[in-house]
């Protein structure tokens, strides 16, 4: 079955239901399939294969009553996994195998997903460039000299070569976004507070910028992102910060009377050509489909780098450096040095301006976007780029994150799904925002988008 790592895990789900495939057939398949483009890619860095099997061999003697039974998952190697070693990518923690799963890791499992193994993440999450001193780096399924994109190009790179259904990303300034652009996946943040940060490598409780980073899911469709949102979403008694706020379910089609404002560039910075005209047509596409696009663009957009910056290096990068402590690592490595030391070289004003400016910021985009259903935008201004080069620059520049880093300081719920392809042959996504706790919104439009533009296209590995 030369295609049955590339079948949606809503696909996989029902083959299995139906006893179509079994489940051991579909580990072992996904698990060969990990073997076979590991060594092009590591991507999966850690296996738990003899698990993986024996759970499957008990799920098939099981009847299937979870929405993912038997299902073959990786997870980013920044989520706890019990009993599988997880690094979170920083030397410290090379051997550690956590007593208990993260609450999302918990939950996947409990709707019947089985994981395989660990997917690469730069240390801590951090530092722009998806390697780290433990596993060494990640290539882009579509071009093995490229950036798979970080923080979650390991999990990126997982799900678009086939080595698992979905995976999960991180994303505290474009971490699932990204990755899921490049690898020409979909791709969703959730609003902020949506979804349990207990047991991953950046939890709850890290000061001015608690609210910035959210797990959400990175898949090959739409509809698989809705299926996993759904199962991992709502309070959990461990993360405070977590709201139980209802589920409202996606629609198939547009509704009527959408009003969404369109920008490309946003005077962040010059442009590639191709995802400027991808955005274009997509933007063409929901005129033709009665939806008002407007060109205009959230307030303070070119503000937000300065205020991002600050929130990550308040106290010079205090949150970061308790991290670093409490994992026990002793030298961390040079991309995430390269983040401590830019932290130390930021003048930073108090905590109070931070926290006013941040809430400034918050309350103008929230007035600004009572006129709108949602926003079309970028989510890079390039498709994938060479490895190596974000490390070239700074933790923070705005022409690499400034067109998603915004809807971190805002908490904003925002997805991407591939609509394009460069010239030479990369995938390029746009980038759907929509109100606060309106993810059927983003996964509404993102669904319309993979319908008309084609969504996930298989890799030639």
């Amino acid at each position: 079955m030369t295609d049955l790592h590339y079948l949606s895990a809503t696909a996989l789900a029902a083959q299995i239901q139906s006893k179509a495939i079994s489940v051991t057939e579909t580990v072992a398949h996904h698990l060969d399939r990990i073997a076979a483009v590991t060594p092009k890619l590591n991507a999966v860095v850690q296996l738990a294969a003899e698990r993986a099997l024996a759970e499957a061999k008990q799920a098939d003697s099981t009847p299937a009553k979870t929405p993912l039974h038997g299902v073959p998952i990786t997870l980013k190697d920044s989520i706890n996994t019990e009993g599988i070693v997880t690094t979170y990518g920083t030397m410290g923690r090379q051997y550690t195998r956590p007593s208990q799963d993260a609450t999302v890791a918990r939950r996947l499992r409990m709707a019947g997903a089985i994981v395989l193994g660990k997917t690469n993440t730069p240390e801590f999450t951090l530092g722009g460039e998806c390697e780290n001193a433990v596993y060494g780096g990640t290539s882009n399924p579509y071009k093995l000299t490229h950036s798979p994109g970080s923080s979650s190009g390991g999990s990126a790179a997982s799900v678009s070569s086939g080595c698992a259904a979905f995976d999960l990303g991180s994303d505290t300034g474009g971490s699932i976004r990204e990755p899921a652009n490049f690898c020409g996946l979909a791709g969703l943040k959730p609003t902020a507070g949506r979804i349990s940060r207990a047991g991953h490598a950046v939890p709850f409780g890290v000061g001015a910028g608690d609210l910035l980073t959210t797990i959400g899911p990175i898949a090959r469709s739409v509809t698989d992102l809705e299926l996993i949102y759904r199962i991992i979403a709502g309070p959990d008694g461990v993360d405070p910060t977590v709201v139980p706020m209802p589920l409202q379910a996606s629609q198939q089609t547009l509704p009527t009377s959408l009003r969404i404002a369109m920008y490309t560039d946003g005077g962040l910075g010059p442009m590639a050509a191709d995802v400027r005209q991808t955005i274009e047509q997509v933007a063409q596409a929901l005129l033709q489909a009665g939806v008002d696009v407007v060109e205009d663009q959230p307030p303070d957009l070119l503000r937000a780098n300065e205020l991002y910056t600050w929130i990550q290096s308040i106290e010079n990068a205090a949150w970061l450096r308790s991290l670093i402590a409490k994992a026990g690592t002793k030298e961390v490595g040079p991309n995430l040095q390269r983040v401590l030391d830019g932290a130390a070289s930021v003048k930073v004003p108090s905590a109070h301006t931070i926290l006013t400016e941040l809430a400034r910021l918050r309350s103008a985009a929230l007035g600004w976007f009572q006129q709108y259903d949602a926003i079309l935008c970028p989510v890079n201004v390039t498709p994938a780029f060479p490895r190596g080069q974000v490390a070239q620059q700074s933790y923070v520049e705005t022409t690499v994150w400034g067109h998603t880093m915004y809807y971190n300081l805002t908490g904003y719920p925002c997805g991407t799904v591939r609509a394009g392809t460069s010239a030479d042959g990369l995938p390029i996504g746009v980038q759907i925002v929509a109100n606060p706790w309106r993810e059927d919104m983003v996964l509404t439009l993102l669904r319309f988008v993979e319908d008309a533009f084609g969504g996930f296209q298989p890799p030639q590995l």
